[in-house]
């Protein structure tokens, strides 16, 4: 199968950590030395079969730069794991309508290159699907790039908690032009939400009954203080949804960022506190502290979900696909418990391949 051509919207931590996770994952040859991985291959694909064919930034310090030099360019903070030889995709200008909120302005010194038409890029460069990793608030960027996407008939995979993929106005977009959409907001590999919901699950499933639970998360870099000034209220809402989801009855739940910490740079620390009963009432208590390095958590999920829309592109999926939704993001068009997300996932990936 030809390889699977990306064009990526934002070249912040979160690209960087894919694009040095496409480069650390090419010099493997067994299956069983992919580690960090849930699919080291699915339907067919590996992570050598995805190839990053064209880029967007609005930042001096990488438009003009090949993506290999733009992706450990300030503010990123991403941890270098391996050597990226240059790659010939040069970041482009795109606009920067809100793509930058107040908070770190001061971090970026804005290109003065000339935009570029966006959608004659994603032809020229025969892209297939079109990755939204822009910073979170960035809604107008986010639903201009969803428009170009639709231009130059790609599909579209929206990391950000902007509503695209569970809007139903733009599924339809989608639908009309007979293109894969898939979002919103990008579940962690290892991330807090998806451990809340499984201990929720277990505990639920094991007869206890909980009552009150938070998850409360700080951060360092962009993104984290980004999220503070813009979409805290939002993501609040989408995590606090999605944990809610995993329990079979209503219980107080808070989930969210709560505060940002330069000094942690790309960490995340996240804060669980569980309370409930089991057996004749008897009182249970969690609480534990869950550390994690932001950028490498969304690399995993995305292979998947970039696999996976090669899938959906080659049997002319239109629309929200709910399976890649409910399996790789927070606030997808239909809500999942997890093992059904699983199993929806892998029956789309089988029965398309």
């Amino acid at each position: 199968m030809p390889k699977t051509k990306i064009a990526l919207i934002g070249v912040g931590n979160c690209a960087s950590a894919l694009v040095q996770g496409l480069q650390f994952y090419s010099k493997i040859e067994k299956e069983n030395d992919y580690v960090g991985l849930r699919y080291p291959s699915l339907g067919g694909l590996t992570p050598k079969d995805l190839q990053i064919v064209a880029a967007f930034d609005i930042a001096e310090h990488k438009v003009g730069k090949d993506l290999s030099e733009a992706i450990f360019a300030k503010p990123n903070n991403a941890p270098k794991v391996v050597k990226v030889p240059k790659t010939g995709v040069i970041v482009q200008k795109g606009p920067l309508l809100d793509g930058v909120g107040e908070s770190t302005r001061h971090l970026i010194q804005f290109s003065t290159a000339k935009e570029v038409d966006v959608a004659s890029v994603l032809k020229k460069s025969d892209a297939e699907i079109v990755v939204n990793l822009l910073p979170s608030g960035a809604t107008k960027a986010s639903e201009w790039y969803a428009e170009q996407a639709l231009t130059a008939e790609c599909g579209f995979v929206n990391a950000t908690p902007t509503f695209i993929a569970s809007n139903p106005a733009w599924m339809k977009k989608f639908t009309e032009k007979g293109l894969p959409l898939v979002g919103d907001d990008l579940v962690d590999q290892i991330g807090s939400t998806a451990l809340h919901k499984t201990l929720l699950q277990l505990l639920s499933k094991s007869g206890a009954k909980i009552t009150e639970t938070y998850q409360l998360d700080v951060g360092g870099g962009a993104e984290s203080l980004d999220t503070m000034d813009r979409t805290r209220d939002a993501k609040r809402a989408i995590k606090t949804q999605s944990v809610a989801s995993s329990l079979p009855y209503k219980a107080e739940v808070v989930a969210g960022s709560t505060d940002y910490v330069d000094f942690l740079q790309n960490k995340r620390d996240s804060y669980f506190w569980i309370s409930g009963v089991y057996f004749c009432n008897a009182p249970l208590r969690i609480d534990l502290k869950f550390s994690t390095i932001d950028a490498p958590n969304a690399g995993s999920v995305l292979f998947d979900v970039l696999r996976a829309m090669k899938l959906a592109l080659n049997r002319k999926h239109k629309g929200a696909v709910e399976p890649l939704c409910a399996y790789g993001f927070k606030h997808p068009p239909k809500m999942m418990p997890l093992e059904a997300a699983e199993e929806a996932f892998k029956k789309f990936v089988d029965e398309n391949s």
